[in-house]
């Protein structure tokens, strides 16, 4: 007789999470430019004899290759350059809190600048890159022991980030030097969107329809975020630039037809994708479309697939600059975000932990019998890349910075030992620099690099070697930064999760109301009419958002739920909610399509909607989470049964 087999008891999320590592290709392009920023940079400074101004050049330079993840040029300048303007701006701060006030006084001030950090980084991405740089750069100013004034270490670190900035404007990416210099990844961005729709058509009606819109909402917003952000040439002849925004534009109702043809749940034919497939082909190769093969008109939906892929192979021939239909965040929006229940949550809790690890620090700093402390800011630095949950859940990133700076400062002291000095040191901030954008994949491995180019920086610097009190320091930080991500806060706890489910409950509010509100036969033949206006256009911009805040909120939920069961709790029904709200956007999508076709709503329509509307209050009672933006979606159950 055969044994059974034995299964493995599963790992905890927070476990999972902490083993779990990125995959891809190397990004050598991302390597080459790590390679020449914070290491030629030291070795210019040295040579000019201002080593000082060289290391804080290297510490932007090392920063700014952090956030040098994968995109076009034009979205790194705004994902690259905001953050070290905030990073200056905080060097200028710290400095001169540094040396003007006493211990007291300075860890109130880096509190103060920790709440306003935590908060502005409720906002999104590229704002919390900011708020992280405006708080290390705040520590380093007023710790770092450097010669020079304020404005000149400003300066050197916007030179260190600037260079590396110019650097991924300039140096060629595979594939750029094949087609268009201009572009870096754009086109196959678009074309990516094109195929995700493709493979969504070819799931439709069965079990792998879901992952495929998924698949397509993550293209979408890719694409989209690769797009966005300034002309590179904006004198120079911009057809190329006109046309790949139009076809950016030309997949969203190819999207919107095959989102409905999902929720209707019939299997369509195989011609139906071809296609959407050749569109990408045309687009990757920049290339006409040719023919196209048409689907078949038999329901709505396959009409509006039909309408589309001649709108595309239309938009791809004239070429003409379309609206991206990117996020329009108003000011109130924005401080809503920061103010919010997320922003005001994370802001305490930022201002917590920087504040705290800055007064233990100044006390340890102060203590005669603690010895020499001369590296007391690594403490509160250290601490801000401990409570930033882009890198994951919390357990997970205090195991992974403890083990990270153990390797870490172990290997350095093996460098340390065999190297000249300082051109030894110099080659490995040069090594560590072009390792960086591999081993951002592990936080542990992230964390190792950045040790070894920290500690080669300080020896640089003129100080000894400091691989003990790296150490020292980073078990501290650890151990304040847990305390502190576990105290209890006014309000409920899991305040980025239900500022997410605000967010994605709003914008798919506003994107029913919309559809429902297209319901008046004047705005639907407008629709059709010729012109430069396209009424529709409002709607994907809103269906954009309604889809984008989602993905946001299933990746806050993601992280929450991998924390450890105490904080994991206060997020439970969330993922129900957030998948009830996709369900409702789903068929809202197919009320548009439908829409556009008949001019009104079939039962099936309405009683889906009603259905959906239902099961999203009782979920959220169920899950006992208070989010302003549901309640008056009960008012959109009476518009749809109207209609």
């Amino acid at each position: 007789m055969s044994r059974p087999a034995v299964r493995m008891p599963a790992l905890p999320p927070w476990l999972a999470h902490t083993l779990r590592a990125q995959r891809g290709p190397v990004p050598w392009s991302a390597v080459t430019r790590g390679a020449l920023a914070a290491g030629p940079l030291l070795l210019a400074a040295v040579l000019v004899d201002r080593a000082s101004l060289g290391v804080v050049a290297a510490i932007g330079a090392m920063l700014a290759g952090i956030n040098d993840r994968p995109g076009s040029r034009r979205a790194s300048v705004r994902r690259l350059g905001v953050p070290a303007l905030a990073g200056a701006v905080g060097l200028l701060v710290g400095t001169y809190a540094g040396d003007h006030v006493g211990a007291v006084a300075l860890t109130l001030v880096l509190t103060g600048v920790g709440l306003v950090a935590g908060g502005v980084s409720a906002v999104g991405p590229v704002a919390s890159g900011a708020g992280t740089q405006l708080l290390v750069a705040s520590a380093i100013g007023a710790g770092m022991p450097l010669p020079d004034e304020g404005w000149q270490r400003a300066l050197a670190y916007l030179a260190g980030a600037g260079w590396l900035l110019a650097l991924r404007l300039v140096l060629p990416t595979p594939g750029a030097l094949a087609g268009d210099y201009r572009f870096d990844g754009e086109r196959d961005a678009v074309a990516a969107v094109y195929d995700a729709v493709g493979e969504l058509l070819d799931a439709v009606g069965g079990a792998r329809a879901t992952a495929r819109r998924a698949a397509l909402t993550a293209a979408l917003d890719h694409a989209q975020d690769a797009l966005t952000g300034p002309r590179l040439r904006r004198y120079a002849s911009s057809s190329a630039e006109r046309r790949l925004h139009a076809q950016y534009a030309a997949a969203l109702p190819l999207a919107e037809a095959a989102t409905a043809l999902a929720w209707a749940g019939e299997p369509v034919s195989g011609r139906a994708s071809e296609g959407p497939r050749r569109l990408a082909t045309a687009v990757s190769e920049n290339t006409h479309t040719g023919p196209l093969p048409a689907p078949s008109r038999s329901a709505p939906a396959l009409r509006a697939l039909d309408d589309a892929l001649l709108q595309a192979a239309e938009a791809f021939d004239q070429a003409e600059r379309s609206d991206l239909h990117t996020r329009r965040r108003t000011p109130k929006d924005l401080l809503r975000a920061v103010f919010g229940v997320g922003g005001r949550e994370y802001g305490l809790r930022v201002a917590l932990c920087f504040g705290a690890s800055a007064g233990v620090a100044q006390a340890l700093h102060h203590a005669r019998w603690y010895g020499e402390h001369e590296h007391w800011y690594w403490l509160p630095a250290t601490a801000v890349f401990l409570v930033k949950p882009d890198l994951g859940p919390l357990v997970s990133r205090v195991l992974c910075r403890a083990a990270g700076t153990v390797l870490g400062a172990l290997v350095f002291v093996g460098f340390a030992l065999v190297l000249p000095r300082p051109e030894g040191l110099i080659a490995l901030v040069a090594v560590s620099g072009a390792l960086i954008p591999v081993a951002t994949r592990h936080f542990a491995a992230q964390t190792a690099v950045v040790t070894v180019l920290v500690l080669a920086l300080v020896m640089v610097g003129g100080e000894p070697q400091a691989s003990a009190g790296r150490i020292g320091e980073t078990l501290l930080a650890c151990a304040i930064v847990l305390l502190v991500g576990h105290l209890p806060m006014p309000g409920q706890r899991g305040g980025a999760v239900r500022a997410r489910l605000v967010a994605a409950s709003g914008a798919a509010r506003a994107y029913l109301d919309h559809v429902l509100s297209e319901a008046d036969g004047d705005l639907r033949s407008a629709a059709r009419a010729p012109g430069d206006f396209d009424p529709r256009a409002l709607r994907w911009t809103l269906r954009r958002e309604a889809y984008r805040t989602l993905a946001e909120a299933r990746t806050a939920i993601a992280l929450a739920a991998a924390e450890l069961p105490a904080l994991a709790r206060h997020s439970e029904g969330a993922g129900h909610i957030v998948a009830t709200l996709e369900r409702l956007v789903d068929t809202t999508t197919a009320c548009a399509v439908h829409l556009d076709d008949s001019g009104r709503l079939t039962p099936r329509h309405t009683e889906r909607l009603t259905e959906v509307l239902d099961e999203l209050a009782e979920g959220r009672e169920r899950a006992g989470l208070r989010l302003p933006g549901l309640p008056e979606l009960s008012k959109l159950r009476k518009l749809s049964v109207a209609v």
